[in-house]
């Protein structure tokens, strides 16, 4: 290791990661091993009110994509100089996950991610956009890689970018009616981000501003981890199973998801000759547009597919 990274472990900052609830915040401390790479250490929760086990016994690997964000933004704070007042913004994250070392039973919950910056863009010294790939370990066995793109725009810059669409800081939603919970893997109403569409394999997304993990503060458009969450609810509603694992997720976001306009989720099987696994297309659109699009896997055992899905209009 070069001597000049060498350092002591700190502590972190809940605004490094843009939470407050302890019981959301993951990473641990850090240590900068090279000019370009860290180790994290992490810790996920032993029972959270929405990151709960999912198809059974696993750790839900929406987790893996939450450590790699909130990963990605504690390095580019606290190491790479970005105030904390500008906006980060990830325009791709995908990770896989190995779905056994994701059981819950008789395992340590801390975890070990090694993080390497590259494609590193500066303008006037302050950093602009960069790729982090990551690899994840759990009591020296490996959980998962992934890899995130992530864009900084100042506080200035982004109020010119977004404009009149500041205004809806706070403002309230309608709080459209759910699916039922027990159709998407979830216990609770509270946690769906999914309502019914207009016609069949279509679903509206649901926006919730008072749950307290999706919307960790008040925010101008829909935060990217609500959009992974309704992937993988659409996802599970497509398979009709509530074993549905995303073990592996890919996804990209092309625009901002506005607050004040229906987002339209539509989930489709891709046909695969692995009859291992079974993978799902995911797409938001918004005005026309396409707002987001991701690629979940997860293991065929256990896993009944609906031929044709669940219809995207639920009666009542």
């Amino acid at each position: 290791m070069d001597q000049k990274w060498r350092g002591a472990r700190t502590r972190v900052p809940g605004e490094y990661v843009h939470r407050a609830d302890p019981a959301d915040i993951f990473p641990t401390d850090w240590t900068r091993l090279a000019e370009n790479r860290f180790s994290v250490s992490a810790r996920w929760p032993a029972a959270h009110p929405f990151f709960s086990p999912v198809a059974g016994d696993r750790h839900d690997p929406v987790l893996v994509a939450e450590t790699i964000r909130q990963a990605t933004m504690l390095v580019a704070h606290a190491e790479l100089g970005v105030p904390l007042d500008e906006q980060f913004v990830m325009w791709g994250l995908g990770y896989t996950a190995d779905p056994e070392a994701l059981a819950v039973g008789g395992r340590s919950s801390d975890l070990t991610v090694d993080l390497v910056c590259s494609d590193v863009v500066r303008r006037g010294g302050s950093l602009r956009s960069m790729r982090a790939t990551l690899v994840l370990t759990r009591d020296g066995r490996h959980l998962a890689t992934g890899s995130a793109l992530t864009r900084c725009t100042s506080a200035l810059a982004y109020r010119r970018i977004r404009g009149e669409r500041l205004a809806a800081l706070g403002r309230p939603v309608p709080l459209i009616p759910g699916v039922p919970p027990q159709l998407v893997g979830r216990e609770n109403s509270k946690d769906v981000v999914l309502g019914a569409g207009v016609r069949p394999g279509q679903w509206q997304l649901r926006i919730n501003t008072g749950h307290s993990t999706l919307f960790r503060r008040p925010n101008d458009h829909v935060p990217g981890m609500v959009l992974l969450e309704a992937a993988r609810q659409a996802a599970t509603l497509a398979t009709g199973s509530r074993a549905f694992l995303p073990a592996d997720m890919e996804s990209s976001f092309s625009r901002y998801a506005e607050l004040d306009s229906p987002c339209w989720i539509e989930p489709q099987i891709v046909r695969t000759a692995d009859p291992s696994t079974t993978t799902v297309l995911v797409t938001g659109r918004q005005d026309g547009n396409e707002v987001f699009r991701s690629v979940l896997t997860s293991p065929s055992c256990g896993l009944a597919v609906a031929g044709g899905g669940i219809r995207g209009r639920l009666a009542g």
